[in-house]
């Protein structure tokens, strides 16, 4: 009974540090071999990257409860919020990886459609793709890039191009990729028109994730915007704390508290209804 109780103890706390992002310290992501795909669906966060989100994140809200209160202790408490930054941090690193997967999607779709057109076979149009994106990215990290030279090896050694395409669709965890991946297998297992049928898919998924991108933009001008809006009253704090300290000293008492704090809450509930108005899942 106790080592199942240790047990539960010891999965829930897993559970505790998955969600918080803090599991990379306990659950170390073992070297990628250069044979190994990589996953798109997860994201670890390095060592570097766990202690600077931390920190920053310890570090504002230190800067913002001090501007509100003047108390080092209250302040102090409040930069303990910094443990949650990992997660966060975690979820904008994978966002941001995904989101270049598929821009670089994007540009293989066109280059592969213009390969087809020219006659090549759907297998040597794979690999003329591959050589375009190597002139395209120099940078031999690029995603689309280590994909495109999977599939090619794949290829090398006698497999099937629809064991790559499912592969990648699988780890990507993207919509426009499985799509892909299922016309280029129902038009080899159909014997349809492989050059239409990839011209109509690359047109559809170019021109959505077009839109996508364009959206994109929009969010990230209005999450700027956001973002100003919500940095004005600390700046206006900061100001009024520098120019005018006998104006503000009247806050510095407990009813003063009480209106500060009920600000506080107000400013944090209209910055998280602002997050998730900009949430579009696309």
């Amino acid at each position: 009974m106790e080592l199942r109780a240790d047990l539960l103890k010891s999965e829930r706390m897993n559970r505790v540090l998955r969600w918080s992002g803090w599991d990379s310290l306990w659950e170390r992501e073992a070297p990628r071999r250069g044979d190994q795909p990589l996953q798109y669906t997860s994201y670890r966060l390095t060592d570097r990257e766990l202690l600077l989100s931390v920190l920053l994140c310890g570090a504002m809200l230190f800067f913002a409860a001090y501007l509100f209160y003047h108390s080092v202790a209250i302040s102090l408490f409040a930069s303990l919020g910094g443990i949650l930054a990992p997660r966060y941090r975690r979820a904008a690193m994978l966002e941001r990886r995904r989101n270049m997967l598929k821009l670089q999607f994007k540009e293989a779709l066109y280059s592969l459609t213009s390969s087809l057109a020219a006659g090549r076979s759907l297998e040597v149009a794979f690999r003329t793709t591959l050589e375009d994106l190597r002139l395209l990215y120099p940078d031999a990290s690029a995603f689309i890039l280590q994909e495109f030279q999977r599939i090619c090896h794949l290829l090398d050694t006698g497999e099937p191009l629809e064991r790559g395409l499912k592969s990648l669709a699988m780890r990507a965890g993207i919509e426009e990729i499985a799509d892909f991946t299922e016309a280029v297998v129902t038009c080899k297992r159909s014997g349809g028109d492989m050059l239409v049928v990839m011209r109509r898919t690359s047109s559809i998924i170019g021109e959505k994730l077009g839109v996508e991108s364009e959206i994109k933009v929009l969010i990230a001008q209005k999450r700027f915007e956001a973002r100003i809006m919500m940095a004005v009253p600390f700046v206006f704090m900061l100001f009024l704390s520098l120019a005018a300290p006998d104006y503000m000293k009247p806050m510095y008492s407990l009813p003063g508290y009480v209106l500060l704090t009920v600000a506080l809450l107000i400013l944090s509930l209209c910055f998280w209804t602002m997050h998730r108005m900009m949430r579009i899942t696309l």
